[in-house]
């Protein structure tokens, strides 16, 4: 009787191990076919800001960075600077989506209100899109991704 128990919990354990994929931070949450890790840094910064957590947030990016918000591509080369560009985001996201494009992975949120300097107002609900570029579990680019409706007016919140 015990060798059967115990069979029994050595192929539960098997099944627990082999079952859960080949990648321990695959997130099947997020649809797009991303590569998961990728997926993995966009959720945590994405979910830090929400919090209101911009030091932890900024700390998701390497250094120097480069980031564009409406602007000619930045690059900042200190961490005070990376706090500021996360500090001046002034709506939290929930990631939605996760695409791979090229070197990019081009990530969907709906846009949501946040703790401390955040003020979302009209955009809380609204989409917005961001390309990432990711290296060693770091962000070394985000640039926002402005939607083109067919009249060529930009589709984005302004945010």
């Amino acid at each position: 009787m015990i060798p059967r128990v115990l069979a029994g919990l050595i192929a539960l354990c098997l099944a627990g191990i082999l079952g859960c994929g080949s990648s321990s931070n695959q997130d099947t949450s997020i649809p797009g076919g991303a590569d998961p890790d990728a997926v993995q840094v966009i959720q945590k910064w994405a979910d830090e800001l929400r919090a209101g957590d911009v030091t932890s947030a900024s700390e998701r990016f390497a250094l120097p960075t480069v980031v564009q918000n409406g602007t000619p591509p930045l690059e900042l080369t200190e961490r005070r600077q990376v706090e500021a560009f996360n500090s001046s985001l002034p709506c939290g996201a929930k990631l939605t989506a996760a695409t791979p494009s090229g070197r990019y992975v081009i990530a969907t949120f709906v846009l949501t209100e946040r703790p401390g300097e955040g003020q979302c107002g009209s955009g809380v609900g609204e989409q917005a899109k961001t390309a990432f570029v990711i290296h060693g579990g770091l962000i070394t680019e985000w640039r926002r991704v402005v939607d083109i409706d067919r009249s060529g007016t930009s589709t984005a919140p302004v945010i």
